[in-house]
């Protein structure tokens, strides 16, 4: 074969080096993207779609609702950080590198994770994480072992073999009770590694190291090594598909109800725009302040700290938050009182409960 024969199959027609698979692939959902926006470059393609996206009624016969929704989210992950996608330490459930196994198969059960991180007495002294299969995995080998050890002593049986011919042999059961869960994780030497990344970390960074790595659970860390938050690879990928229920969620949980009175019970961590949507209108003091995003977040900035069990704190607009649940760190349920703009004026303007 000469070089020019060589040159003519290395340049299909059409002097392209994607040839027909990338117009094959260009019949896909790009195609469709493009012909309803009337696109004949990549390079208007994510400006032209961010404005379709806001008119919806523009794309409503190429793409379903779920597949615009998707979109939408596909293009706002390039924005989010790591904190913004986190669980904070608060919520974070986690044990100590020398708990007891039987003791972590109880946190396992109660918690209904997969993984849970591991520390050496706080949680800013992190050595990374177990997984569930790990656990058992462990305990299965503890118990299979226990029974191998027994078996020569009852396996040899006089003729066994020679009645019928071969059999194949029954397999051995697992003895649990040659489990010594008294020893600790430690011990077991399962603990396997974590990411460690910054609260600014790009969201899309993050879920490419976790494919890299394969390492699916990563700790947030502050600029002096101590522990702000987890994201677990589930959490990056709700961020575009959406929550992902399982069978350990609550079924149809409410994080907000109305009352009998008419006032609304809710969740210290359900987002302000949601509530905003409920009511039909935002909280004075979210116009002043955008970096509020949870109805917990304003009532601590309204008063400036975290408050009492009881106490009841006015917003401007009008609105009237008393605390059902917190403890020294956060708030975890607030009722809300909702109130004509102007009508808390001959009330305490914020926290109404506080000892003098």
């Amino acid at each position: 074969m000469n070089e020019s024969q060589s040159d003519n199959i290395a340049q299909p027609a059409g002097g392209s080096d994607n040839g027909p698979s990338a117009q094959a692939r260009e019949s896909g959902w790009l195609a469709r993207l493009k012909a309803s926006l009337g696109l004949v470059s990549d390079r208007s393609l994510r400006a032209s779609l961010e404005t379709a996206l806001e008119q919806p009624e523009r794309l409503s016969t190429a793409f379903s609702p779920e597949e615009r929704l998707m979109l939408l989210n596909i293009l706002g992950f390039r924005e989010l950080r790591v904190e913004d996608v986190m669980v904070p330490r608060a919520d974070i459930i986690a044990c100590e590198e020398n708990v007891l196994i039987s003791d972590l198969m109880k946190l396992f059960h109660t918690a209904g994770h997969s993984r849970i991180p591991v520390y050496r007495e706080t949680l800013d002294d992190p050595r990374g994480m177990v997984h569930i299969k790990d656990l058992m995995g462990w305990i299965t080998g503890r118990a299979a072992n226990g029974r191998r050890r027994a078996a020569p002593a009852s396996a040899a049986k006089p003729g066994g073999a020679a009645r019928g011919g071969a059999r194949p042999p029954k397999r051995a059961k697992l003895d649990f009770e040659r489990v010594d869960v008294t020893r600790t994780l430690g011990e077991a030497r399962i603990v396997r590694p974590v990411l460690f990344v910054p609260p600014s970390m790009p969201a899309v960074d993050l879920l490419v190291k976790m494919q890299s790595t394969r390492v699916h659970l990563a700790l947030v860390v502050d600029e002096y090594g101590g522990t702000d938050g987890l994201v677990s690879i589930e959490d990056l990928v709700e961020e575009i598909v959406g929550d992902i229920e399982d069978e350990h969620d609550p079924a149809n949980a409410p994080r907000i109800e109305r009352n009998e009175d008419g006032d609304y019970i809710a969740d210290a961590r359900l987002p302000i725009e949601d509530f905003s949507a409920l009511i039909g209108r935002d909280p004075a003091l979210c116009a002043y302040d955008e970096d509020i995003d949870t109805l917990g977040g304003l009532v601590f900035t309204l008063l400036g700290r975290v408050p009492a069990r009881g106490e009841v704190v006015t917003d401007p607009g009008g609105l009237e938050f008393e605390v059902l649940d917190a403890d020294p760190r956060r708030i975890k349920k607030l009722k809300v009182v909702v109130r004509r703009p102007g009508a808390a004026e001959s009330r305490a303007p914020v926290g109404e409960g506080e000892g003098k």
